[in-house]
């Protein structure tokens, strides 16, 4: 099914970024539609979301006018799957909570029973105010609205601070979210343990035994678990440009060699519902790190290795009964045999088996494909590739059903 989105823009500077947004909902193959508000205007021009959206882009002018004999606001709200307003000021976002319609988006919002997304962006002063944050706190009370930052950086206005508006990734990431679910959120009260990123175990301060995971997988079930209501805990290794999902609900913690995983696994272990061992962890290390950088006519013409902590197993040790473990296991060519040995050797509740020797779907890849294995024996095969935020959904998904 095809889905269709309406996207609303509120008069903020923030609103060029919008742009992008709708020119990669329109490219993905969903229809958009675009309402801007007479403030909007002023930023960026209907034209250049009509043309991005490959649709006529709707303003107050519009208003009154019949589509297929009924008024616009009706057959927009009837329409939409999704209604996202970016950037949301703190004029629309009054007006949206306390039910006020006074222009086209907002009479769209009161007419529509859609989840909506929203994107606020504002000076800092101005997002600080106590009206400000009292309207944001009600909106956030009602479980028909969503929320995507504001994050905190350099402002348009040169002050530096709360209220930036979340990045084009960041929208798009819960506006697939929120596709996904319908809107639900059942995983709030959950609390998630994940652990991403491939560890490093060093040599000397330059050199290291390491892998070429980049913690995708990781954040896309981090960024899931927070967009249906959990609060989440994201243990990770060095990411390099990956970036974490800019939220109060998730505490991140960042490590570097799998002791300091393991440490940091156990130590957040006990307040946990669900633990996701996502991360690639090393099997070895070097026996002996040096302190100094070696000359390279002084390293070894054999390395002698050492083991590191099997956390995986160690955590299957210590959970509670209620408590759910899943791990993963990466693999080249048979990946069922490997998984399923893995699943009953360290006592997992579940199992994400993937291929890493695909195209398109290894280490540092945009999408993946898996097989969901349990303990009772259930199994789940993706029939095909898909971004790692829409297997994350599949696997939380997959992880309810034990």
């Amino acid at each position: 099914m095809q889905h269709r989105l309406l996207i609303g823009v509120g008069g903020g500077i923030a609103a060029y970024k919008v742009c992008e947004v709708v020119s990669s909902l329109a490219k993905a193959g969903l229809e958009v539609r675009v309402i801007l508000t007479d403030s909007a205007q002023q930023f960026v021009t209907p034209l250049t979301f009509a043309t991005l959206s490959r649709h006529s882009a709707y303003t107050d002018q519009d208003f009154w006018q019949p589509v297929h004999g009924r008024p616009l606001h009706i057959e927009l709200g009837e329409w939409a799957d999704l209604v996202a307003i970016a950037p949301l000021t703190a004029n629309t976002l009054a007006k949206l909570t306390y039910g006020l319609a006074d222009n086209l988006l907002t009479n769209t919002v009161l007419a529509s029973t859609c989840p909506v997304l929203l994107a606020p962006a504002m000076n800092t002063d101005m997002w600080e105010q106590i009206a400000v944050q009292h309207n944001w706190q009600q909106l956030c009370a009602d479980s028909r609205y969503h929320t995507v930052g504001p994050g905190a950086g350099l402002l348009a206005c040169d002050r530096v601070g709360a209220g930036r508006m979340a990045e084009p990734n960041e929208i798009l990431a819960s506006i697939d979210s929120i596709l996904y679910t319908r809107g639900k959120r059942d995983l709030v009260g959950k609390r998630i343990l994940i652990s991403t990123g491939g560890t490093r175990e060093f040599l000397d301060p330059v050199r290291f035994i390491g892998n070429p995971s980049t913690g995708k997988m990781g954040i896309a079930l981090a960024r899931a678990a927070l967009h249906r209501g959990a609060e989440v805990t994201l243990v990770h290794a060095p990411l390099g440009t990956t970036e974490l999902p800019p939220t109060p609900n998730l505490q991140a913690i960042a490590v570097v060699s799998a002791e300091e995983m393991r440490q940091a696994m156990q130590k957040s272990l006990p307040q946990a519902d669900w633990i996701i061992m996502a991360a690639a962890v090393a099997d070895v290390k070097p026996a002996q790190f040096y302190v100094e950088k070696l000359p390279k006519s002084a390293l070894p013409d054999t390395l002698p290795l050492a083991p590191v902590p099997d956390i995986v197993a160690e955590l299957a040790v210590q959970k509670q009964p209620q408590q759910r473990l899943i791990g993963f296991a990466a693999q080249t060519g048979d990946i069922m045999t490997p998984a399923k040995d893995k699943l009953t050797r360290k006592k997992l509740d579940a199992i994400a088996a993937n291929a890493i020797d695909q195209p398109h779907i290894g280490f540092g890849s945009d999408a993946n494909q898996a097989v969901f294995l349990d303990k009772n024996g259930r199994q789940q095969c993706m029939d095909q590739p898909c971004s790692k935020l829409q297997m994350a959904h599949q696997l939380l998904d997959f992880i309810h059903g034990i």
